[in-house]
Formats: C-alpha cells, structure tokens, sequence
C-alpha cells in the first residue's frame, strides 16, 4: 500500500474521497508525525500509514488503491512525538486516537483507567477506543445537504434528554425506547403540539464518555455534557446515525416544530492531566487546550479542561461541526453550554473573539438559532446580556426573582415586575428585544419544578459525593412537608400536600407564559417529574432522571396547552420593545400599568411595601391580523390568602373596558366567562382579556 501513498491536501480536514483516493489531513501542529490506520470488522489494525506531508500545522496524505467497504472504512489516528505531561505533552503512538473530523463511530466511547496509562507502559489502546467511519456515500437522498437554515424565531423550548424522555414511554416500541427515532413516534409529536412547542432543544447527542470519577463509583452520564467526538451522533443514542437524526428533524419540522442541539464547545471528556487520551489530547494537548504559563491545563469549565476557542484551528472545528448538523442534519440552531469560553481572549470576554466573530460573519451559522448559556466558572465568567444580537440567552435572574417571588420571600415585587416585563435591566443597554431573554423556571441542571415546590435542600447523595455537588441557593420551598410522605401518612393528607404542591405549580407555569421573552419548559415539568430532591441528577442514568409516563399529572399537562395557547394567541405577549410604562401622546395609554389591589396605579413607596401581590395590565398599541390585540389583566397573588380587587380604573381614554376571565391558576383552566367576581385566591394568577363597551 506504500507505493499508493501521495502528499494529497491539507483541505479539507479528515477524510475526504476525491478521483485521485482517499485524502486525509489532520491539525496537530506540535506532532512529529501523524498515523493513518485502518482497521477490519474484527478490530484487526490492517494498515498503518504515515501521512507523509505536512503543510503548516497540517498533516497530510492522499491513499490513491483503497476501497471503502459498503459498511464504511473503519479506522483511526496514531500521533508521535514528545510524551511530558509536566510540559502539556501526550504524545503517545500506543494511544489510538479518534478523528476530530469523524462524523460516525462504531460504537460508545467506554471510560478505562488504562486509556490514561503513561507511555513508558507501552499499551495499545486499540480495542478500548471506537473505530471511526468514513462511507463514500454517506449523503444519499434521504440526507442529502442543506444549504440554507430554515429557523424561525421561538415561542415555545422545550428541553429534553433523548433517553430520559423516551426510556419509559409506554407509547414508544421497545425497540425504539432511548433513542432518537423515538422522538418522531406519534404519540411523542402529538404530546409536544398538545403543550404548544415550537422548538426542541436535544440536550447533547454527540458522543460522550463517562468521567473518570463516575467510573469508580459505578454511575454512568445521563446528560452527555462530556464530549469526544463533536461531529459524530454517540451511537447509544442515535443507533442509525446521520440518518435517524436527519429523519427525526424532518418528521418534526413537518409537524412545525424544529429542532435544536445542545453542544458542548468548552471542554472535553478528556478532562483533567489524569483523564483519558482518546482524541484531541493525543493530537495536540498544548493546541487544543487552554494551559497556564507553567503549561497546567486551565479549568474554566470545573470538567478538567478548556477548550482553546480563540485558536485558528479549533474555531474552524467548532465552526465545521455547527456546518455538520445544519447542512447534514438539517437542524435550526443550538445551544451552547458554558457558552463564555467561547469568546474569552487573555484580556477577557469578547464577542469580537475568533469564533463568536467568526459565528456572526458565516452566512450559514449566522441565520441558525443561536442560544447562550451565558456563565463559566472562568474569571469573568459571568456574561449574561453580554452576547450580541442575534443571540439568545438563557436568562438565570428570571429563575431566581420569579422563585423569589412565590417563595414569599419580602420586598421582591420589583425584581418580579423587571422579569416579567423582559428584562431590560439585562438587555436593553445592546439594543436587544425582549425576546433575547429566554426565561425558565427549571432546566436540566437544577431542581425540576415539582421538586422546587416540594424541597427547601438538595438531596444528591446517590451522587457519591456526601451532597457536597449541586447548588445551595435553589430559592425552593416544601410547603411545609419536606419531599414525600411518609407511607403512613393518611390519604387525606397526601391529597391535600399533592394539591397545594400543584397549585404554586400552576401559579410558576402561568408567571412563566404571560412574561416578555421566550419560553422554555423541561421535558416533564409540565406534568409534574419529580427527581427526589436530586437538583444535580447528571449521574442518574435510571428512574431518577428517566420521565415517569405512568405517573403523568393531565390536567396539568392541560394547563400548560392552555396557557400556551393564550400566549400564542395576543399580540401583549409579544412586544418587540421593552415595555416602559409611560403615556403614548397619540393613544393617551400607557403599554404596561401596575396595579394595586384598590386599582390604583402602583407608586414608588408601593413597590417596598412588603406586599406579596400585584396586578399588571398589557395594552398593546398596534393591531395584528393573526392575534388578538385586545388588552390583558394579570394578577400575581404570592399571598397564603385570597384578594378580592378592584378592576383597574379607566385607563383607555373615552373607552370603558369589560373584561373576561380567560385563565384562573387556581381553578386551572376552568375559567369564569364573565368578570362577575374580582377575586384572586391565594397562591394564584388570574388573566383577563377586555373588550371595549
């Protein structure tokens, strides 16, 4: 095969076929030499071959008598040169290593101690590490590239774990269970436009390998926030690869709901100096990575390692990777955990950095749906309002006032009334819309909304690490029994618990659906999904993360529909600006109003006053043929008692307004078809829509 091997192209990166062969081109600027080598269906080695040129920082090699088999040509990377850990250095030729540019691997990444072993213990990794594929005709008709974004702008995310979502579903075949096929059942697409989504965003689906801490106390990742391979779907999850993804959007999107990915562009499952060597470490440790002036790799992320974003080479990685999954899979857009590390240069956050500018100038990426997870734990990690328009942000100050607020904490009117209308305090100072502000009230990471109104602490210790992980500051509360009741307890009493637990619940899902910005709900929370207590669940690949079908609440799930509906439905829930309150010269009105409960406007000493109730009215001052332009009535009560209110006074000149109860928290959506009652009981938000007499 020697004779067969020309210098070939540094472009494009992997495995390529051309009329000359087969072309590979590897980035690893600090290796001595880069290895080609193929392996048969027996996990044989067949083939090793040096690429023999190298164009700058790029390995490269064209193989001109090579046939890819049917079933794709199975190979992987060896890398050689200078094995000194305390200087950043992993080169090791024992370790096979799996292309960064590999778009399909043959089986899950599997986490070994021995894939760690120095090496001077001279141990070849070959069986322990998945075999890249390369098929000729990877791009048949039913995937056949895309070279636009189809994307619309989101009113409904809605979060969720492939296995956990499906594992359980009794609707789903067995066959299917865990996987992403099962997304596009019937009875899945159905429950999703019975909730009103528009957006599915897939937590991570690239394939990932359990941390080396998880190993030892034998827990697997049930979140996949551990990557290896960023082009390639982990085959556990999507079993039938590129296909089965591209399948699943397609049937989505004709249901009208498209799909999003969460990717991890900020570390590897590489980890720590300790982890093991499976791809990018091998390659090049001191290019792929952040490190300090004494060559220690830099934890921004708390996983062990930074991905070096600023790099040439790695931005063109994540940048062909983002081109993957729109082009070859037909997605919307993603989000993007730990997003910071992302823009941050020496000097700080930047959104001028390489790969965020890079991002803003691509004509592809910059038409995707681009969402934040906007903090690290980097110096300055914390950049929420922070990323340029047209990016998206989730917003955690949402999470936490609204919380606040029904956790009948004092004096957080105000941080309420800011969340609800927006969030201008975040992102107007950028010139951005409302709709930047993604709001939500649980996500994966953290308690899920049962578990907020049924813990006042965490409970993680099926963790293994004695409830140390997970955050402290949930602003969660029991209602006044922590977790669930013991098995004595009596019928009465648990039916009782169950119903005021549902009832803030409700009150959460309608704060959530009348507030300006984007909504995202996580998968089970609109039906009452409960972890125990876990707020930190990434290690509970089994019940306590996998949906509970079985014990799904309906009339919540009916609750969700209709607020979704009332939302999608008027125009005041969707201002493109910022609402500010004051009087409109042509119209004499004001966009937004706070009320107290004798229906006078709210003053300045009123917001301090320690009350745990509030009303706000929406009065858009444009017309819209698709939606409901009338004007909305809320009321928040956080109170342990029951309001009885005066409406509003007149505040449309020369209009008296007649205003009909469309939505009652505490009755559900059972709502009063007349306003014949001003009452707001405890614990509840009520939504009137007027009419002008």
């Amino acid at each position: 095969m020697n004779d067969s091997i020309k210098n070939g192209l540094p472009r494009p990166l992997g495995v390529s076929q051309n009329p000359a062969g087969l072309n590979i081109a590897v980035l690893a600027p600090n290796a001595a030499a880069i290895y080609f080598c193929v392996f048969d269906e027996h996990d044989h080695e067949t083939a090793r071959i040096r690429l023999p040129r190298r164009s700058g920082d790029v390995h490269h090699g064209l193989i001109e008598n090579i046939s890819v088999p049917a079933e794709g040509l199975r190979y992987g990377l060896r890398a050689a040169g200078e094995y000194n850990p305390r200087r950043g250095q992993f080169y090791d030729e024992h370790k096979l290593l799996v292309d960064p540019y590999a778009t399909e691997i043959d089986r899950g990444f599997v986490f070994d101690d021995l894939l760690a072993a120095p090496a001077s213990e001279q141990l070849d990794t070959a069986h322990l590490v998945p075999k890249s594929i390369f098929r000729a005709d990877v791009f048949v008709a039913d995937v056949s590239p895309r070279s636009t974004v189809i994307a619309h702008a989101p009113q409904f995310i809605y979060e969720l774990s492939v296995k956990a979502y499906t594992q359980l579903h009794p609707e789903v075949p067995a066959e299917l269970r865990g996987t992403v096929a099962a997304l596009r059942e019937p009875a899945v697409i159905e429950h999703l436009l019975k909730l009103g989504v528009d957006t599915l965003e897939l937590m991570p689906i690239a394939a990932w390998v359990n941390e080396r801490h998880l190993h030892r106390l034998g827990l697997h990742n049930a979140w996949g926030y551990n990557p290896v391979s960023m082009m390639a779907l982990d085959p556990r999850l999507c079993p039938n690869g590129l296909h089965e993804l591209r399948a699943t959007v397609d049937a989505l999107r004709a249901a009208g709901i498209q799909t999003i990915l969460d990717v991890v562009f900020n570390h590897t499952g590489e980890g720590d100096v300790f982890g093991p060597t499976l791809s990018l470490r091998g390659l090049d440790n001191l290019y792929y990575y952040k490190h300090d002036d004494d060559f220690q790799l830099m934890n921004d992320t708390g996983c062990g390692n930074t991905i070096a974003c600023e790099r040439a080479g790695v931005a063109q990685l994540m940048m062909d990777t983002m081109r993957h999954w729109i082009t070859n899979a037909g997605v919307a857009g993603f989000r993007f955990d730990l997003a910071p590390v992302m823009g941050r240069l020496p000097t700080g956050f930047s959104t001028d950095a390489p790969l965020l500018a890079a991002m803003r100038q691509d004509p592809l990426i910059s038409q995707a749906l681009l969402i934040a997870e906007p903090w690290d734990i980097g110096v300055g990690g914390y950049q929420l309002g922070n990323f340029q328009s047209p990016w998206l942000e989730w917003n955690d100050k949402y999470r936490d006032d609204v919380r606040r607020f029904w956790q009948g904490q004092a004096h957080v009117l105000g941080g309420l009334a800011t969340r609800v209308a927006g969030s201008s305090d975040v992102f107007a100072r950028s010139n951005r819309a409302p709709s930047t502000s993604v709001n939500f009230l649980a996500a994966h990471d953290g308690f899920t909304l049962r578990d907020v109104v049924s813990y006042s602490h965490k409970y993680n210790g099926n963790n293994g690490e004695d409830n140390r992980d997970g955050s402290n500051d949930n602003h969660s509360w029991s209602n006044g029994v922590e977790g669930e009741l013991p098995n004595e307890t009596s019928a009465a009493d648990v039916t009782a618990l169950k119903e005021k637990r549902t009832r803030d619940i409700r009150a959460l899902l309608a704060t959530l659906f009348v507030s300006q910005g984007t909504v995202m709900l996580t998968a089970g929370d609109e039906f009452g999904r409960t972890q125990h207590g876990n707020n930190n669940a990434y290690a509970q690949d089994n019940a306590v993360t996998w949906v509970d079908w079985a014990d799904k609440d309906e009339d919540l799930i009916a609750c969700v529909g209709a607020l979704s509906q009332i939302r999608r439905g008027h125009l005041a829930f969707h201002f493109d600006d910022f609402l500010k309150g004051g009087a409109d010269t042509v119209a004499a009105a004001h966009d937004v109003q706070w009320w107290r409960t004798d229906g006078v406007p709210m003053q300045v000493a009123d917001w301090e006053s320690g009350s745990q109730a509030v009303g706000l009215s929406l009065h858009p001052r444009s017309t819209s043929l698709a939606l409901d332009s009338s004007d909305v009535l809320m009321w928040f009560n956080a109170g342990q008692d029951g309001l009885v209110i005066e409406p509003p006074h007149d505040h449309v000149a020369g209009a008296a307004q007649v205003w009909q109860k469309i939505f009652d928290s505490n009755n559900a959506i059972n709502a009063e078809p007349t306003s014949a009652s001003w009452v707001v009981a405890a614990r509840s938000v009520v939504i009137w829509r007027a009419s002008r007499a």
